[in-house]
């Protein structure tokens, strides 16, 4: 059995992925790692940005928002976080590019931050349970 990956858009495959090495040609597997060897910096700074509870935390909030948008106030307290632990972990998420400071002391959710959260926070817990589910069957 061969394991996909696919990405829809209005119905139609935008994007597939075998999930086994054994499906890919050896060459594309080995641009494909190349690849994700010279992107390695920015995947760093996502997973860095997304391994602590405190961005996850602060993440869920402005994704929750109507306009994906929280005040830094409203971070401290809905968080119980003190203003540097605010401000260090949103330098965090801005550096990684999922985070955009839009005024004096307000952030919103950038485009990309949107859907990187909910890649790695959902989707990709999703698949991992799917997986295991399997290697357990």
């Amino acid at each position: 059995m061969t394991l996909k990956l696919q990405l829809l858009r209005d119905g139609e495959v935008i994007f597939e992925v075998p999930l086994s090495p054994v499906d890919w040609p050896k060459k594309l597997l080995r641009d494909e790692f190349k690849e994700a060897e010279e992107d390695f910096q920015k995947l760093s700074k996502i997973f860095d940005a997304l391994s602590h509870e405190t961005r996850l935390r602060m993440m869920r909030m402005l994704i929750e928002d109507d306009d994906l948008t929280v005040s830094f106030s409203r971070l401290m307290r809905d968080l119980e976080l003190n203003p540097k632990t605010v401000w260090e972990n949103a330098r965090k998420l801005s550096e990684s590019g999922l985070l955009l400071k839009t005024g004096r002391g307000r952030y919103r959710c950038s485009e990309f931050g949107q859907g990187a959260f909910m890649l790695m926070s959902l989707t990709l817990r999703r698949l991992m349970e799917l997986l295991e589910e399997m290697e357990e069957t």
